[in-house]
């Protein structure tokens, strides 16, 4: 069993970690939400700066935490693609440093991989094959996981990712950033039935809708026009009923979606991954659903939802127990599919 350190720098969280196989043996999470929230949203030449400054201490907690030397580290990862590449780079020049200097295998990997590999830290006997529903500030996606490294996109986003919508719908209620939890948290004091929201489907050319895609741009519009139109007859806006109109609209779609296709091909597990993971309507929501199909759901801990390196330490872990490594030489991608995990690595 490979015990891999793993270094996660995509967007605003530094964070290191080591996991033996599945096991986590130290995680640590340096979050940079109140440097970020007086923008209203992350900034990425602020970013790259912060995990400059923490980057260093991250990597010794993490191996404090462990208990472990570097004689007994068999790995060294870091997430190359997607995402934010000033803070990309951070930790993937740290991971390379390590890996020479310690005379380690390295390993770049996909961040919406290890996503999919959250779930395997408090499931550790999930095998593939099984639907995975990526939903984050970034992604909104059906992914069929057939193998490590062997992935099919089934459904996505046309326009705004579940967590971006989140975020925009919780800066027109002057609620504040992060929206997610702003927005959950609020949902639980108002009335999901209030207000009738769109959920966005994605018309086919040869008429009727795409039965996994969705689109949440639109499920923003409403929600500006119906508190434009709130402010404008006069009356205070019932921002927890609009919160909880809106959340519910999201987690009724994402579950529609999801539940279609785990059914259609066949798959009896659906694992969901990303900071949406976290929320709570979609939780109930989709797990009452799959219920009815004797479907099996599963969620991450909340604290592997959102961005950590205990997943992208997991996810090296099993690539690196194939025999799989990154050369060296391996750069930082702002973008790169799923689809094409296989690219960072050679086999031995």
């Amino acid at each position: 069993m490979a015990i891999v350190l793993a270094i996660e720098s995509s967007c605003d969280e530094t964070a290191v970690a080591i996991v033996n196989n599945r096991q986590v043996c130290s995680s640590i999470i340096a979050s940079q939400i109140s440097v970020h929230q007086e923008y209203g949203g992350v900034v990425p030449e602020v970013a790259s700066r912060q995990h400059l400054q923490t980057i260093n201490g991250a990597i010794t907690q993490a191996m404090e935490q462990a208990k472990l030397d570097w004689g007994q580290i068999d790995g060294i990862a870091a997430t190359c693609a997607p995402g934010l590449v000033g803070a990309l780079l951070v930790g993937l020049t740290a991971a390379k440093t390590l890996a020479i200097i310690y005379k380690k295998p390295f390993l770049g990997v996909h961040h919406l991989e290890g996503h999919i590999y959250a779930t395997y830290l408090s499931e550790p006997s999930l095998e593939p094959p099984f639907l995975s529903l990526l939903v984050s500030g970034g992604h909104t996606s059906l992914i069929y996981v057939k193998d490590c490294g062997t992935y099919e996109a089934l459904g996505e986003t046309r326009d705004d990712a579940a967590g971006e919508a989140f975020d925009k719908v919780a800066r027109l209620l002057k609620l504040g950033y992060p929206g997610g939890p702003i927005i959950d948290k609020l949902a639980q004091e108002g009335d999901p039935q209030a207000f009738a929201l769109p959920e966005g489907k994605v018309s086919l050319p040869s008429g009727g809708y795409h039965p996994y895609d969705g689109s949440f741009s639109g499920l923003k519009t409403a929600v500006l026009r119906l508190v434009q139109q709130l402010e404008k007859d006069g009356g205070q806006v019932p921002v927890a009923d609009v919160a909880a109109s809106f959340q519910q609209t999201v987690a009724r779609s994402l579950t529609k979606r999801a539940i279609a296709c785990a059914l259609d091909y066949g798959l009896n597990t659906i694992a969901v991954g990303g900071g949406v993971a976290a929320n709570s309507g979609l939780r109930t929501i989709l797990q009452a659903a799959a219920a009815k199909h004797n479907l099996r759901v599963l969620f991450p801990p909340m604290k592997f939802c959102t961005d950590n390196a205990a997943m992208i330490a997991c996810a090296a872990a099993d690539h690196l127990s194939r025999g799989h490594t990154s050369p060296i030489t391996l750069g930082v991608e702002s973008r790169l599919a799923l689809t094409q995990v296989m690219k960072l690595y050679q086999s031995a």
